[in-house]
């Protein structure tokens, strides 16, 4: 693909993190690599040190060139949201020590983006994610959500340019 931008979508957790990395020119998507890591850690910041270091590890691994990251939802249960607010935290520290610009979207805009609704259910965009790109395996569910937050990423960076991704490097648009 020409004139590409490759994208890192996270999936944030404080059990499980889900990543993707997609190359995209905004119209087309291809995988690079997708998966999910398993925080272990005694204590909450254990954790959260963990998410910092394995998404810097992805970072510097794929050298992506802009990241993109589901914004919290307020749930039934205030503490998971904290949790999940603090491992955001940390995952997007690691993109702005990597001097990444960073997109967030709501789970409902995710959804939206990939599958047409915004009520989807995982086993949903799961299918969604084998399909539009195209892969032989159905992914795990975080690498899945990863994936289409990826994916949701691309395509509001191929309409913010009007059709073209422009083309970012290190923190800044060219």
């Amino acid at each position: 693909m020409k004139n590409q931008t490759r994208v890192i979508g996270i999936d944030p957790g404080s059990r499980n993190t889900g990543y993707a990395i997609l190359d995209t020119d905004g119209f087309r998507h291809q995988h690079v690599a997708s998966g999910h890591l398993v925080i272990q850690g005694e204590t909450l910041a254990d954790k959260l040190g963990v998410i910092f270091h394995e998404v810097c590890a992805l970072i510097n691994e794929w050298q992506p060139e802009v990241m993109a990251i589901e914004q919290v939802f307020m749930n039934k249960n205030a503490d998971s949201a904290l949790k999940l607010g603090q491992a955001r935290g940390a995952a997007i520290c690691a993109a702005v020590n990597a001097q990444l610009p960073v997109g967030e979207y709501t789970p409902r805009a995710i959804k939206k983006a990939v599958v047409g609704t915004g009520g989807a259910d995982k086993q949903q965009v799961q299918k969604m994610m084998k399909l539009l790109l195209n892969l032989d395996y159905l992914p795990q569910s975080d690498a899945a959500d990863a994936l289409a937050i990826a994916m949701c990423h691309a395509n509001h960076l191929h309409i913010q340019s009007g059709g073209m991704v422009r083309g970012v490097r290190r923190g800044r648009w060219v």
